[in-house]
């Protein structure tokens, strides 16, 4: 299949996940859905907001089966983007036609898991295809292992995309050693932040949203406008029952208050990332 582009880009959701209960589930799972999140949700979701596209991220209960996720891409691929989960092993060819499906990235779901060695053998043909293939590496991980796994992935060639602000500590604040560092990968150039799921930064909602207002204008000032992508985060797993998609949009319009940080956040960083 051909990937159709529109250049009529109004505005991307940049992270998102659909599912349903009847899927098999991985071993060994953080979280067990007790709903469907449907891809006619979600697109509810993008047209009630004015947004022309979005990308979906393999949710890390599914496992490296991405079937549901590829069968959603195929309903909208001139609006829809997606990012896999693959096993390290993963052949070559494989990751092309994942490519040609619509597929613009990997995930790396490093949450609750021992911290791996991506400089090791096991991972460089799989880095290496990637590079090459122009998918980007997304990181999901506390903000204190970031720049070993950076610095691992940019050694390969890799473009990397650092989830939800990169996981910091928000009580800490943006002047906290580790949040810095962060802002350093900033003039590599090939580095993208999600600004997304606030709820997910350890503090209150104040602490969270302060925090964020902080730290948007850094991130700015670091990365600049075509390396920040705004996300939902829905269905906001975990956190289902004190968010949902209109507060998220909300918050972006309150930490983001200037039309073009919305426009960085919306459209510039998201037509440099995905391709759109």
């Amino acid at each position: 299949m051909t990937i159709q582009i529109s250049h009529d880009v109004t505005g991307v959701d940049g992270h998102a996940h659909v599912f349903d209960r009847s899927l098999a589930l991985t071993e060994g799972r953080r979280y067990t859905p007790a709903y469907d999140a449907t891809l006619a949700q979600w697109l509810g979701h993008l047209d009630a907001h004015g947004l022309s596209h979005g990308v979906l991220v393999q949710p890390s209960f599914l496992g490296s089966d991405n079937s549901y996720l590829l069968a959603a891409l195929a309903k909208a691929p001139r609006r829809l983007r997606g990012v896999a989960v693959v096993e390290p092993g993963i052949a070559p060819a494989a990751l092309e036609r994942l490519r040609t499906q619509g597929v613009v990235g990997i995930r790396l779901n490093l949450m609750g898991k021992a911290l791996p060695d991506l400089t090791a053998p096991s991972w460089q043909p799989l880095l290496g295809t990637a590079a090459e293939l122009g998918l980007h590496v997304e990181l999901h991980r506390q903000v204190e292992d970031i720049p070993t796994l950076c610095a691992a992935l940019r050694a390969r060639g890799c473009k990397v995309v650092i989830d939800h602000f990169g996981r910091p500590h928000a009580a800490f604040g943006v002047g906290h050693p580790t949040f810095r560092r962060l802002l350093e990968w900033g003039g590599d150039g090939q580095v993208w932040v999600k600004v997304s799921a606030i709820y997910r930064l350890g503090g209150t909602l104040e602490e969270n949203l302060s925090f964020a207002r902080q730290a948007l204008p850094l991130l700015l000032e670091h990365f600049g406008p075509e390396r920040l992508v705004w996300g939902s985060d829905w269905p906001h797993t975990q956190h289902e029952h004190q968010v949902g998609y209109a507060s998220q949009f909300q918050w972006l319009q309150s930490i983001a208050p200037q039309p073009q940080q919305r426009q960085a956040l919306l459209v510039a960083g998201a037509r440099a990332l995905f391709g759109l």
